[in-house]
């Protein structure tokens, strides 16, 4: 049951993936979380994330930013990074990330997610058949919903890690 919450991969940051290595395995879309994942809660892109999507795009990808955030906050953090996005996505329900998909001309098998939350993130992009790959939260200031699940990660992910050492993923 927990395995339906289980990454297929996991990073220290978004900022540290083989994006070229993605590349040649053919994929060819990345949906993106902001919120922790790229930046702070809240927080407009940095120099890094403007970077980043600048290499993603010279490697050939098309990018999406896939949000539960009103149409403001992602629009404020798009304007640097210049990709599409999906606002009030409703993550985990597949939608959101069947949209993205169509928007990129992708499928799911040349489609990678990369987001911080399990129950949202993970969950969502699973459920649509789409690669994910779990980061650590940028920073340890969250909304109190999130702290409360961040909770209930850490068990799932606990299971998740033993398995991940027995060999059995």
């Amino acid at each position: 049951m927990l395995e339906s919450f289980y990454p297929d991969a996991e990073a220290d940051s978004a900022y540290g993936i083989d994006y070229e290595g993605l590349y040649q395995k053919g994929y060819r879309g990345i949906i993106f979380d902001i919120d922790n994942t790229l930046v702070p809660h809240g927080a407009p892109a940095d120099e890094k994330a403007i970077k980043l999507f600048e290499r993603l795009h010279r490697i050939g990808f098309q990018t999406m930013l896939l949000s539960n955030n009103k149409e403001p906050r992602v629009k404020m953090f798009n304007d640097d990074v210049h990709s599409r996005y999906i606002y009030k996505a409703g993550k985990p329900g597949r939608r959101g990330y069947v949209r993205a998909m169509e928007l990129m001309g992708t499928l799911p098998e040349t489609t990678l997610f990369v987001g911080d939350q399990l129950f949202t993130d993970v969950w969502g992009a699973k459920k649509a058949g789409i690669r994910t790959c779990l980061t650590k939260p940028i920073h340890p200031k969250e909304e109190i919903q999130i702290v409360l699940k961040r909770q209930l990660e850490r068990i799932v992910l606990y299971f998740y890690h033993r398995k991940v050492r027995k060999g059995l993923t």
